[in-house]
């Protein structure tokens, strides 16, 4: 009985290995003549250069509607298709394809002026006036900063970056500097469960 089980067991074993090794062709055969987009390469295959940063408003050159384009260099020896359909192979030092990163409206109203004309003549207005607020401005300054609460309450609101300029724009601040980025749920914002008690 034992001699019987014995040739069919090496048969069941030889058809399984026949059929993963089949199957393992044809991923190996899949994958190397796939050849991806630039734009669809994975994190760690591509590096992106580091925005070139506009002096006078310290968000990267060519910000436009929010969005800035940076360089995009793959890895050595990563093949991919460039958007006029050409397979390339990189050596790690071409440009493959061009990224966008988030930057911000600016419009001159620096946050350090703002900063310090609220914390040094918040009292007579400056820092309202200043930001494109002259009836709050006038008011401040006809009541001595609302007897000093409003100059403090103003200094805390400014340095939080709560009160911008009236034009809606953000304010200047340095590149890698003291930038606050305002959280919101919305609909579209994943909330986890919480366990039940």
């Amino acid at each position: 009985m034992a001699s019987f089980w014995t040739p069919m067991f090496c048969l069941r074993t030889g058809l399984w290995s026949i059929l993963f090794y089949s199957i393992y062709c044809h991923f190996v055969m899949v994958l190397a003549n796939e050849v991806d987009n630039c734009e669809d390469l994975h994190i760690g295959q591509y590096l992106c250069k580091e925005p070139r940063i506009d002096d006078a408003t310290q968000e990267p050159e060519g910000c436009k509607d929010m969005i800035a384009w940076v360089e995009c260099l793959p890895a050595p020896n990563v093949s991919c298709r460039l958007s006029n359909g050409s397979e390339v192979r990189f050596s790690g030092e071409e440009v493959g394809f061009n990224k966008t990163i988030p930057c911000r409206n600016v419009s001159g109203y620096s946050y350090k002026v703002a900063v310090a004309l609220s914390l040094f003549l918040g009292w007579l207005g400056a820092d309202r006036f200043y930001l494109g607020y002259p009836a709050l401005g006038l008011l401040k300054f006809c009541t001595v900063g609302f007897c000093g609460i409003g100059s403090l309450l103003d200094f805390m609101l400014i340095s939080m970056q709560i009160v911008g300029p009236s034009d809606g724009s953000n304010y200047i601040v340095d590149y890698y500097g003291a930038r606050l980025t305002r959280l919101s749920i919305t609909n579209e914002t994943y909330r986890k469960t919480q366990p039940s008690p």
